[in-house]
């Protein structure tokens, strides 16, 4: 999949860097990684659409590229994204924001297609497995393809009337479809969990920051984990993540990802410094406003 660069606008006086170069994102046009963006930060923001989340860092990390990236971190269903924390420690990104986005999957047709002319569905395996209650109803095949979005375009591209596709409801308003039947994942409570990030010099201080994530590992000796846990807990910050991953290369030593919410950044700023004394190394990948879960 080449990277494409939509919605692109021409630069006018006064526009932002994200309003004039983008944002990558994992995915095509229509994916749930733009309408993470769209959340963030309104609904005409250009996108360029990459086929792996190692190619969202790396575009979002090139200043002439783009002016950063959104990427998938955890769902609530099956949990963290692991190798996505590995990438958010080798390169030079910093997260400046979350958006926590309900997965609402749709089936969608084109005009005039109904219920009784579908004999296939198209669309990614984790989102057909989360809509098998409402197939089950139906006999109708099911083709895993690898992605939501592309899924719908093909069934727009294609002009079918017995083929339906299961995506988000921006993609079938992007790819002129027909929501047949919305909503019809099985588990109402699903949420994907993304990350802002744009690179280390375009960072600045948000005033209203009161969330950090952070990495950190320890040494082997008893108890070295238990003490900086204590830290942050007598520092009257709640420790709302915790996420550990072996450190590649090493014996058995392990790098923990923690989400941190703070009332004041000098108060973030005193556990940091406790910590730091019983850490090898910490790293603080970004510090930035709390997302709401909608």
């Amino acid at each position: 999949m080449k990277k494409q660069h939509h919605n692109e606008t021409k630069a006018k006086p006064g526009t932002s860097e994200v309003e004039q170069k983008g944002i990558a994102i994992q995915g095509y046009e229509g994916c749930f990684h733009q309408e993470a963006a769209r959340q963030f930060f309104h609904n005409s923001i250009p996108v360029i659409c990459c086929a792996t989340f190692r190619e969202v860092v790396k575009i979002a990390s090139n200043k002439k590229e783009s002016a950063g990236g959104i990427m998938a971190i955890e769902n609530s269903i099956a949990g963290s994204i692991l190798p996505n924390y590995n990438l958010l420690q080798k390169g030079n990104l910093k997260i400046v924001g979350e958006v926590y986005l309900q997965i609402k999957q749709n089936l969608l047709v084109n005009p005039g297609v109904k219920l009784e002319d579908i004999k296939e569905v198209h669309s990614h395996p984790m989102a057909i497995q989360q809509c098998f209650g409402y197939l089950d109803k139906f006999n109708w095949k099911l083709v895993e393809t690898e992605d939501t979005a592309l899924s719908a375009k093909h069934v727009h591209q294609h002009r079918s009337k017995h083929i339906a596709a299961i995506a988000s409801k921006l993609a079938g308003e992007i790819y002129q479809l027909h929501n047949i039947a919305p909503n019809i994942h099985t588990l109402k409570n699903n949420y994907t969990r993304f990350l802002v990030l744009q690179r280390a010099e375009m960072v600045k201080e948000i005033p209203d920051g009161n969330k950090a994530s952070i990495n950190f590992h320890t040494d082997h000796s008893k108890g070295s984990l238990a003490k900086v846990l204590t830290k942050i807990a007598e520092g009257g910050i709640n420790l709302s993540k915790l996420q550990s991953m072996p450190m590649p290369g090493s014996d058995f030593k392990y790098l923990f990802y923690a989400d941190l919410e703070f009332e004041s950044k000098q108060q973030l700023d005193n556990v940091l410094e406790e910590i730091s004394n019983n850490t090898e190394a910490l790293q603080v990948l970004g510090v930035y406003k709390n997302g709401k879960v909608y």
